[in-house]
């Protein structure tokens, strides 16, 4: 599923494949998913996106927003981007087709739930959606130590765990359970410790990982276990993954476990990241 890391650099070649494009046929809700998400009416994305150009991509947190004369596409996480170019068979299941003059073409596909809207600028009102816009990337100079501090230092999420601070409630747009598996390895933490227990250079290294370890992932074109616009998978390698489960720690050459937390896996290294 997209994250940070992936939403940026799927918009970023978004910008570099179809960018000026105009498209000539939409297709939504093709094949039925039941945890697909539209905006409204799904047959009226057509007329809503027929014959206007591609203006630019940009990535919000886990979400990927294409512009289009006034017009916008949103793909949250969960949807999957691809683009088809002139020659390329395209894929008989999916729930957005967006086909262009050239033949070209991108799909989404949603995995296992996902949100696929398309409106007018201005006309969405989604909270995640706006709470992506609007918060700072950590990935800029406005993700300072202090804005971090005041959120890890706030009196109610005293009792939560690391994995619940971070990868829940969207206080940091973009930064799920897959990316928080290496951010919490690179600064030697246990998802399951609770921030009350935090030392404040613990917390200094959480900060300093959630910033570099983001920025290494988009880089290198995001992770591993997730693919691209033209279905590559990214060029991070997973330190803690469902690629490295039972393998050596890279660190100390412990095997890698993985255990269900909180509806989902977490992977850690005993020695490394003690509780």
């Amino acid at each position: 599923m997209y994250e940070l890391p992936e939403a940026l650099t799927v918009a970023n070649q978004i910008n570099e494949s179809i960018k000026g494009k105009v498209i000539s046929n939409v297709i939504a809700a093709h094949t039925p998913h039941k945890f697909a998400w539209f905006n409204g009416d799904p047959e009226k994305y057509h007329d809503l996106l027929s014959g206007k150009s591609i203006n630019k991509a940009t990535g919000y947190g886990g979400m990927v927003e294409i512009s289009a004369d006034g017009a916008l596409i949103l793909v949250g996480d969960g949807s999957v981007l691809k683009f088809h170019d002139i020659n390329d068979n395209k894929p008989e299941k999916h729930q957005l087709l967006v086909e262009f003059e050239d033949t070209s073409a991108i799909t989404v596909s949603v995995q296992m739930y996902g949100g696929i809207w398309c409106f007018s600028e201005g006309r969405f009102d989604n909270k995640y959606y706006q709470i992506a816009k609007e918060k700072p990337s950590p990935l800029s100079s406005h993700f300072t130590w202090d804005y971090f501090q005041s959120m890890i230092e706030a009196p109610k999420i005293q009792k939560l765990s690391v994995k619940a601070f971070l990868a829940t409630e969207q206080r940091i747009p973009g930064l799920g359970n897959g990316v928080l598996q290496d951010i919490l390895y690179n600064a030697r933490i246990h998802p399951k410790k609770k921030i009350n227990l935090f030392t404040d250079a613990e917390k200094e290294a959480v900060y300093n990982s959630v910033k570099t370890t983001l920025m290494e992932m988009t880089c290198m074109g995001g992770r591993d276990t997730e693919r691209d616009l033209y279905g590559c998978y990214g060029g991070y390698k997973t330190k803690l993954s469902k690629n490295t489960i039972d393998k050596p720690c890279p660190v100390c050459g412990s095997i890698v476990k993985k255990e269900n937390y909180m509806g989902g896996n977490i992977y850690y290294c005993s020695d490394c990241q003690a509780v």
